[in-house]
């Protein structure tokens, strides 16, 4: 194919473009943009470019899917791109350098959930990740082949601690361990077939298990359909400042609570 024809084509793809999101550009490809016509938004853990434009990542996905949806749903919330933007979003999929071009519409209907999820919490966005890993992992492949139910409070864990009460004798009670730990993981699965929440501090260590939780917090509004699990999700986080993920034994999806609401929903089996 001529050289043209493709230069050609790729100017479609920009073409009445009202934004540029550069995730994690180096310095020297972020310079190339300087003159651009569209506004240039550099999404990135640090701002290590001094873009006048940054949103900030709470962590380096992995997922770039996730990552993209996080700079849209960043961008939209901060007022720096508007309901039916059309975006030209470049990404590193391959390598250290950006080599991914895509292009996408800012929409608030279409949101994730994903930025409700990691922005302004107060646990780790690390431990955050790794306990929604650990639910969605749960929930492909289940306790010896059987689906699970499970429930995970991620920070605050002091009054996460205070407004509840023990099921039974707390493994984690004198221990020193941290989610994501390979070993502790493959604990956690095998402790997710009995009752209770798991209880996990804001910087990742396992305060207890076989919690049962008691949160003062009222009218809780919940999705129709939805269990005790899911209700004492929804009420701790509205009572707490603590992060909620729960995995449904019955319909097998991941669900994220904050602040008492549903900000996440997602099926393991296609994440």
């Amino acid at each position: 194919m001529p050289d043209a024809t493709v230069t050609e084509l790729f100017a479609d793809l920009s073409a009445d473009i009202d934004g540029i999101l550069l995730f994690s550009p180096p310095a020297s490809y972020y310079e190339r943009f300087a003159a651009a016509a569209s506004p240039v938004i550099v999404v990135a853990v640090e701002n290590d470019v001094a873009a006048d434009t940054f949103v900030e990542l709470p962590l380096a996905f992995t997922d770039t899917v996730d990552q993209i949806q996080f700079g849209v749903d960043a961008a939209l919330r901060d007022g720096l791109v508007s309901e039916g933007d059309e975006l030209l979003c470049v990404v590193s999929m391959f390598g250290d350098d950006l080599d991914t071009v895509t292009r996408v519409r800012a929409t608030e209907s279409d949101r994730s959930g994903i930025y409700d999820l990691f922005s302004n919490s107060r646990a780790e966005p690390g431990v955050i990740r790794d306990v929604l890993e650990l639910a969605i992992e749960l929930g492909k492949k289940g306790q010896k082949g059987e689906p699970v139910g499970a429930l995970f409070v991620v920070g605050d864990s002091g009054q996460v601690m205070n407004k509840s009460r023990p099921l039974s004798y707390n493994p984690f009670e004198k221990s020193h361990v941290h989610v994501g730990d390979p070993i502790v993981t493959v604990m956690l699965k095998e402790f997710s077939r009995l009752d209770g929440a798991f209880v996990v501090s804001d910087a990742g260590k396992i305060v207890s298990a076989y919690r049962y939780l008691e949160p003062a917090a009222e009218d809780v509004d919940i999705p129709k359909g939805l269990g005790a699990r899911h209700m004492a999700a929804g009420a701790i986080t509205q009572d707490t400042e603590a992060t909620a993920i729960v995995l449904s034994e019955s319909d097998g999806l991941v669900r994220a609570f904050k602040h008492g609401d549903l900000v996440l929903e997602l099926d393991p089996e296609e994440y």
